[in-house]
């Protein structure tokens, strides 16, 4: 008897979507949730065959695909990606990044030294230490965590979907379906991409359950996976990919983009690197 598939995804709502159905559509999938740092670090040792991981982890393993038409993106404002800051911009010299993160914490770095020209000193937040009380500047917190949080002490709240947007006119790929190389991709397109049809049908009941489960305003949920989220993987994602491998791999975060790997992303002349 073959073994279960072993899939990892997000445990935040913004992926609840794309998962509530995967199991009952396949049920030879083993679903693992967790934050998207362990996630990349599974994918990596083996221990996951496909994984809703960070696009900066699949940037940097150079065997892994992706599932087409499929992403957790933003086209602006995304509200669980925060950087809760005592100081403007340009005034950052410390950064605490939510130990959970890694696209975002690549975001971070991007807009800090690409479009503010400052380089802080960089360090984690453990998943369980206090954002308020946090010795530092600025403080990046994400998903859930970043939805629930206020930091009343702390004068400014930077989205960075909203940033990035700002910034380049394009939108924000922050997760995609990785899959390992020998894993049959063409045998898993039509399941993933069922469950997220049928998961988008039911935004209303999944925003129910899931406000509960958070307790936040089951309005604000379905508001947030309805108009905010954004879960398809078209050409302006592509394109907002792109440049965020750009970006990542002029710092030095990533490798430089390989178009062999992305080749239904257009890949028109840019002027420069930067946006």
């Amino acid at each position: 008897m073959p073994r279960p598939l072993r899939v990892g995804a997000v445990n935040y709502l913004n992926a609840r979507p794309l998962i509530e159905e995967l199991e009952r559509l396949a049920p030879s999938i083993h679903l693992h949730l967790d934050v998207p740092s362990r996630l990349a670090d599974g994918m990596a040792a083996g221990q996951l065959d496909i994984g809703l991981i960070p696009v900066v982890e699949f940037f940097r393993a150079p065997d892994y695909a992706f599932l087409p038409g499929i992403a957790i993106a933003s086209r602006g404002p995304v509200l669980s990606v925060t950087l809760f800051s005592r100081v403007p911009w340009n005034r950052v010299r410390r950064v605490l990044l939510d130990e959970g993160s890694r696209t975002s914490a690549a975001l971070v770095r991007v807009l800090l030294q690409l479009r503010w020209g400052v380089t802080p000193e960089y360090q984690t937040l453990p998943l369980d230490a206090p954002a308020e009380t946090a010795d530092a500047d600025a403080v990046l917190l994400i998903g859930d965590r970043a939805m629930r949080a206020c930091l009343p002490g702390w004068p400014y709240a930077y989205d960075l979907g909203a940033e990035w947007t700002d910034w380049t006119g394009l939108p924000m790929v922050y997760a995609l379906w990785a899959v390992r190389p020998e894993v049959p991709l063409h045998d898993w397109i039509g399941p993933f991409t069922q469950a997220k049809e049928r998961g988008l049908a039911r935004l209303g009941l999944i925003a129910q359950q899931e406000g509960l489960r958070l307790g936040l305003d089951a309005g604000y949920c379905r508001r947030y996976l309805s108009h905010i989220i954004r879960y398809d993987l078209g050409v302006r994602e592509l394109s907002g990919l792109r440049r965020f491998w750009e970006l990542t791999a002029h710092l030095g975060l990533t490798p430089p983009p390989q178009d062999h790997r992305l080749t239904c992303i257009p890949t028109p002349a840019l002027v420069g690197a930067l946006p």
